[in-house]
């Protein structure tokens, strides 16, 4: 499928709604009295990311939620859309962008205030609710709506998973005793030496995110937390751009290409589709392509990176592959 590229303007925009003035909060996300934190399968995006969030949503499709974070009157919808989000295991990505801080965003979406919704999907923006939803309307977004974009994305072959950020657990229960003990129960922090990584790659710069934890692994070879993440990095920085339809095709007709089938195998690992990208490149080779065994092999052992090392279909692959390479 053609993507066309949605471009925002650059002329500035109207001022934020001053009333968000009155309800100006200074505490910062995830504390008492803050806003709701990003993680799971909702990050904070800002105007320079908004290409990335463009290409990405030819892969996953994205709820784009407008919103101030300092303003407490939009916290509840935020805590409300981000809980369904992460509820919905990467079908959809939630990006939060604070439109205080975005002139050029609110001039291409003719924003007048907070908040605002849209679907970003295939590179295409689609308006969802201008304003203050009321609690009716709140609840049919998360029970009618969300569910009608994945639909809507997987008709136009944007069928991928968005990738996991970690630290959602409790996250939007901020200044609640449980929500707070949650969450820092649920997900260890980040390890100092992960942190450029780990940013680059909410940035949505998968290469640089891999290069980075490259560096990592250089200084601790057994960091397997640092291993995994790159593996997921490179992963998405080969394909998270990928026509996902495309890609299909390719495949289909050229059976003997190993880089069609390596291409097909990477769009099944983003979509979550495990069990077929192993299963695609290891019917490839016992299927009379054994001269073509090493970038199989070497794809195959940065996909084993990823799943949980538990995972019987890692063990599966492995005794496979072993066998074919013998």
């Amino acid at each position: 499928m053609a993507q066309e590229q949605f471009r925002p303007g650059f002329s500035l925009a109207g001022a934020v709604d001053l009333e968000s003035l009155k309800h100006k909060v200074d505490a910062e996300p995830g504390t008492e009295g803050g806003a709701p934190a990003a993680g799971g399968y909702v990050i904070d995006a800002t105007e320079q990311m908004f290409n990335s969030l463009v290409q990405n949503s030819a892969t996953y499709p994205i709820l784009l939620f407008m919103w101030v974070p300092t303003d407490n009157r939009l916290f509840p919808l935020a805590t409300k859309l981000g809980d369904a989000v992460n509820a919905m295991n990467g079908q959809l990505q939630m990006a939060r962008i604070d439109i205080s801080q975005a002139p050029q965003i609110m001039q291409a979406f003719q924003l007048q205030g907070a908040p605002a919704l849209f679907a970003l999907i295939g590179g295409r923006p689609m308006p969802i609710i201008a304003g203050m939803p009321s609690e009716e309307e709140t609840q049919q977004i998360i029970d009618t709506v969300l569910p009608q974009l994945v639909q809507l994305a997987a008709q136009a072959g944007v069928t991928g998973s968005a990738p996991y950020m970690g630290g959602a657990e409790g996250a939007n229960n901020a200044g609640a005793e449980d929500g707070a003990e949650d969450a820092e129960a649920a997900e260890p922090a980040i390890p100092a030496a992960h942190e450029e990584a780990h940013r680059l790659a909410m940035e949505g710069d998968y290469a640089g995110a891999a290069a980075a934890y490259e560096q990592v692994l250089e200084s601790d070879p057994n960091d397997t937390l640092a291993a995994r993440e790159r593996a997921k990095a490179l992963l998405l920085a080969r394909s998270a751009n990928a026509d996902v339809r495309e890609v299909r095709e390719a495949a289909a007709a050229n059976p003997d290409d190993v880089n069609a089938q390596l291409a097909v195998a990477d769009i099944d690992m983003i979509g979550g589709q495990i069990q077929d990208a192993f299963d695609r490149l290891l019917d490839f080779v016992a299927a009379g392509h054994k001269s073509e065994i090493e970038p199989v092999r070497q794809r195959l052992l940065e996909y084993f990176l990823i799943p949980d090392a538990t995972d019987e279909r890692l063990n599966r692959a492995r005794r496979r592959l072993a066998t074919l390479m013998y």
